[in-house]
């Protein structure tokens, strides 16, 4: 069973920037997507990135101010946030899906982390 370890997450400031990572050992062929999900609000994709980091696909509210990418080596997917709203507040999570997924959103998943919080806040 794949386990995924998302770190990265904090309290920013609006217009602040962070940088989450997802680690989890043998999953490079996996595609792998982050997700959140704020409070009293549905679960919403993120981005999802192919196996290979080729393939990116990013929901259209961070689009230009988000960029997922990955390095197989070190078994991490990352999700560079910058320009940060408070609307982006919410717990981030990453999944490892089905590699043709990456134009779903990466759905289904079949993997999932614990999270990590994200609050932007002046």
């Amino acid at each position: 069973q794949l386990q995924l370890v998302e770190s990265g997450g904090g309290l920013v400031q609006p217009g602040g920037s962070l940088r989450l990572s997802c680690a989890a050992s043998g999953f490079k062929y996996y595609a792998i997507g982050w997700f959140r999900q704020a409070p009293g609000k549905e679960l919403e994709g993120v981005s999802c990135i192919s196996s290979n980091g080729g393939t990116t696909n990013y929901t259209d509210s961070v689009k230009g101010r988000f960029t997922i990418s990955r390095d197989n080596a070190k078994n991490t997917v990352y999700l560079q946030m910058n320009s940060l709203k408070p609307e982006d507040t919410a717990i981030y999570y990453c999944a490892a899906a089905d590699p043709a997924t990456v134009q779903t959103m990466c759905v289904p998943y079949f993997y999932w982390g614990q999270g990590t919080q994200v609050g932007v806040s002046s």
